[in-house]
């Protein structure tokens, strides 16, 4: 038991100079959790408060939470498991006064494929990694990429391994940056451009595009284009962005569609838009 607790002194001595403040317990056997549940050695648990806030944050009520008694026989005859939280439970909003509170990692825990064996990850490093699994070059990815029924589908696939553009974006500390650029950076290590550079680029390389639409009809692709550079692909959604201004300021979707000419000219100037977007 001293030793245990030796152990776990240890490892929770915090060191900012070398950026050690956490440490993780990996109990394989279960003798962590028996050892952590003595009595005799650390002595009774202390007392648990509940403070209840209101939406300001402003505490309104608290009350002592009462402790289960954990039998030290249980534990000793138990099998380690998972201690899963609770289907649908209702989520909280937390307050921390005074100090600063940041995220220091995002580290993915990993089998290896013989599940013998666990790794640690940076967040980036494993999405680069899946990314390299399910395409060898960056020009693979980048032939699916620039269509936007495959680009769903690889999407999809990268969601599966638990990869979120937002949290990775966040990750990598570049949230301007497109979610292509940002992949191939992480996979291959390419240089890495935002959005805006990307539509700007259409802009100007690619004016043959625009000029084979009415003027109407450049605007909005022209505005379509803004909206990407702000705020992602998700704004090609049709005919979800129909609604939105300022595309909407053109009219019913009745009307900007006549604009160019019916449903089908209108989805293939969009699809067009976007493989040209990601044609370099």
């Amino acid at each position: 038991m001293t030793e245990f607790k030796q152990i776990i002194g240890r490892g929770s001595r915090v060191r900012d100079d070398y950026g050690k403040l956490w440490f993780s317990i990996l109990d394989y056997t279960g003798s962590a959790t028996r050892m952590f549940a003595d009595p005799d050695f650390d002595g009774d648990p202390v007392l648990v408060t509940e403070t209840e806030i209101d939406s300001s944050g402003e505490p309104t009520a608290e009350s002592v939470i009462d402790q289960p008694v954990i039998d030290p026989e249980i534990l000793i005859d138990s099998e380690p498991g998972i201690i899963a939280e609770p289907e649908n439970a209702a989520r909280r909003k937390l307050y921390f006064d005074h100090g600063q509170v940041e995220i220091a990692a995002h580290l993915v825990y990993e089998l290896d494929p013989d599940g013998k064996q666990l790794r640690v990850v940076r967040f980036t490093d494993y999405a680069g990694e899946k990314v390299r699994t399910l395409f060898p070059s960056a020009p693979e990815l980048q032939t699916e990429w620039a269509d936007p029924v495959k680009r769903a589908e690889i999407i999809e696939r990268l969601s599966e391994r638990g990869i979120d553009f937002d949290e990775l974006a966040a990750a990598a500390n570049q949230p301007d940056a497109d979610p292509f650029d940002l992949l191939c950076h992480l996979a291959y290590n390419a240089p890495l451009r935002t959005r805006r550079e990307r539509a700007e680029r259409l802009r100007t390389e690619r004016k043959d595009f625009f000029d084979r639409h009415g003027p109407e009809a450049r605007v909005i692709l022209n505005e379509l284009l803004e909206k990407y550079a702000e705020h992602g692909t998700a704004q090609f959604l049709l005919p979800d962005v129909l609604y939105l201004p300022p595309i909407s300021d053109h009219g019913q979707p009745g009307e900007i569609i006549s604009i160019f000419g019916g449903t089908d000219k209108l989805r293939q100037a969009v699809t067009e838009l976007q493989t040209l977007l990601y044609a370099a």
